[in-house]
């Protein structure tokens, strides 16, 4: 049986990293086979673009640039570690996927949403996440949170309250447009709040 792909999506600081871990062993103890994965990155190639994405000044690539480099990563781990994954059955659980490239090139940096998506479905097709979970906080609380971890990887934080505003509004859309496939998370609660919350999502969409 075809394993399922879940994704969590939100803007910075929202808590995604630990929630994807904290999801992962849930799965785990439920006898699920799961892969924990990242974009950009997850793989060889896509963890090279992933360098080029995260780092350096926020003007270092324009939009369309982005959204290129995001793209190319993303067939590479899908291709390489993602689809493999789901065909012999493992749950793969990812940080971030093609919903965070209509949020941040998108809302964010204002490229037109119909070319992003046409974009995303010449990278990946028809194929879409079983759900996606959108950790929802206000991006002043996202963005003091994130400035605490340190680290080299702030190429986004850096970019304005207002980026990231309007990155907040983005996820929320895509949440109201897609409402079958996203469950939206209220982020400013406990991170064991936020991992029951989750959990019931992912009980309530996608159990047998």
């Amino acid at each position: 049986m075809r394993g399922r792909f879940i994704t969590l999506e939100g803007g910075e600081g929202a808590g995604k990293s630990t929630q994807v871990r904290r999801l992962a062993l849930t799965l785990a103890a439920r006898g699920r086979e799961v892969v924990t994965t990242r974009e950009p990155g997850g793989s060889d190639g896509a963890e090279a673009i992933r360098d080029l994405l995260v780092s350096g000044a926020t003007d270092r690539w324009d939009c369309v640039t982005e959204a290129l480099l995001h793209s190319a990563a993303r067939r590479d781990h899908l291709a390489r570690t993602v689809w493999p994954a789901l065909d012999r059955g493992a749950w793969v659980v990812c940080d971030r996927f093609a919903d965070s490239t209509i949020a941040y090139q998108g809302y964010g940096h204002g490229l037109p949403v119909a070319d992003l998506e046409t974009l995303t479905r010449l990278t990946v097709g028809d194929f879409t996440p079983d759900l996606t979970l959108i950790l929802d906080l206000p991006a002043e609380d996202g963005l003091t949170r994130a400035g605490g971890r340190g680290g080299g990887e702030d190429r986004y934080e850096r970019m304005g309250l207002d980026f990231h505003r309007r990155l907040r509004q983005g996820f929320l859309d895509i949440a109201q447009r897609h409402p079958q496939r996203c469950a939206v998370i209220d982020a400013t609660q406990s991170v064991d709040a936020v991992a029951q919350a989750i959990d019931a999502a992912v009980i309530g969409r996608l159990a047998p």
